[in-house]
């Protein structure tokens, strides 16, 4: 396996890189102590580019992000958990517009250079009496010290039980270039954006276009390949925001010498965070990653991973410890891409279940154990071509469904 180009931050956060500052903290919209709103700031124009959820009932926060970034330059990001500001019609517009001036007064910035993001219950009003108050407090908050990070990443969370959080450094140029990210999402997770809200900043020089591109490429290998229970969300947004702060000579872009280690580091922290979200899944107790490899084309493997890992059946398979590997043939042959019906080999871990399509003896004792760790790994090879994909989910608990059914109380 090669080395990686990139090393891991200890104790980096979403702040680690140059000129961004944060903070967080408890203004009344959920209904325990835990913080519920935050800022992110930049102390300069960053470079910045979002990708947004596919789902047609967009959240008014959406759209007044949408307008922010038509020059492709941010320099805050105010999010508030607890309340989606989703199907709340025209007076959540107004809500997500004044979030926007409120956030540009407070923070001294110009109200087009602020990203609004909001997440929790769909379709109730903003207590704007709270959001106020935050907004006003949060501005004597913010920190470039790990302690602004911390509490970023407290604000944002639901329904979660852990934070995600990680940074990266990487040489450019002879020079350090950090990469960080925070998000959030635990249910409401689906492929082609998932009910989630992620942000990534970075001090590398970069132009918004450039940033964009990568962007995308990065949420389709790792956002848009996770899942929980099938459903996206009104309110999903990744936005990233690059400082250039960094001591690095020349802008990056793709003829750029460093280009490959860059976006190689940019997608560890986006495939890191995708992944701890699906761990994190609502009641979840397994994370499942599963391996399409010798797939017709690329689009052919994603569509078999993402089938394989949203399958009701195979998720309750795995929190059961069940070697069912029937379940996990049926969903490749539903996929709706071509597959050779007598050349698909399957395995558990290292356990072989399927060889041609054919079943093969296995110690079920051995396959039980292995299904009883917190990480199970299924491999699906086709043996049709060269193409391959990861996607990654958790298992379907009793759990999920109290959480769910309780939500709103």
């Amino acid at each position: 396996m090669a080395v990686p180009s990139y090393t891991v931050v200890d104790g980096g956060s979403i702040i680690t890189p140059r000129g961004f500052r944060a903070a967080g903290l408890h203004c009344g919209l959920k209904k325990t102590d835990r913080n519920d709103i935050g800022a992110i700031v930049c102390d300069v124009p960053a470079a910045s580019a979002a990708v947004y959820t596919t789902n047609i009932f967009q959240a008014a926060p959406l759209q007044t992000t949408r307008e922010s970034l038509n020059n492709g330059v941010l320099r805050a990001v105010i999010v508030n958990s607890g309340n989606a500001n989703a199907c709340t019609g025209k007076q959540g517009d107004a809500d997500a517009y004044e979030m926007r001036r409120l956030a540009a007064e407070s923070f001294g910035v110009s109200e087009e250079d602020v990203a609004v993001a909001s997440t929790g219950v769909i379709g109730e009003n903003l207590k704007m009496d709270c959001v106020r108050d935050g907004i006003s407090r949060l501005a004597g908050e913010l920190t470039d010290d790990a302690d602004g990070g911390e509490q970023f990443s407290q604000a944002i969370l639901t329904t979660d039980l852990v934070k995600k959080e990680i940074c990266v450094s990487v040489r450019v140029g002879g020079q350090t270039v950090r990469i960080a990210g925070a998000a959030k999402g635990s249910g409401m997770i689906h492929p082609n954006m998932a009910t989630m809200l992620a942000f990534v900043t970075t001090d590398a020089k970069i132009g918004s276009e450039a940033l964009h591109g990568l962007l995308r490429q990065a949420t389709d290998d790792t956002f848009n390949m996770i899942t929980v229970d099938g459903d996206t969300s009104t309110n999903d947004m990744l936005v990233a925001l690059a400082s250039g702060l960094s001591n690095q000579a020349d802008e990056l872009n793709g003829d750029h010498p460093d280009w490959n280690v860059f976006a190689e580091a940019f997608g560890h922290v986006c495939r890191y965070l995708a992944k701890a979200i699906a761990r994190d899944g609502e009641g979840a107790t397994k994370l499942v990653e599963v391996i399409v490899d010798g797939a017709e084309s690329g689009e052919s493997a994603r569509a078999i991973a993402k089938t394989v890992i949203g399958s009701s059946l195979v998720k309750t398979a795995v929190y059961g410890a069940d070697a069912n590997w029937g379940r996990i043939i049926a969903a490749v042959g539903r996929a709706g891409v071509p597959v050779n019906p007598d050349t698909v080999d399957i395995r558990l871990g290292g356990i072989v279940v399927l060889t041609a399509s054919q079943p093969v003896a296995f110690d079920e004792e051995e396959a039980l154990e292995y299904l009883k760790g917190d990480t199970v790994q299924i491999s699906v090879e086709l043996n049709m071509g060269g193409a391959s994909a990861t996607a990654w989910g958790c298992d379907l608990t009793y759990d999920y469904v109290r959480i769910n059914a309780a939500y709103r109380t």
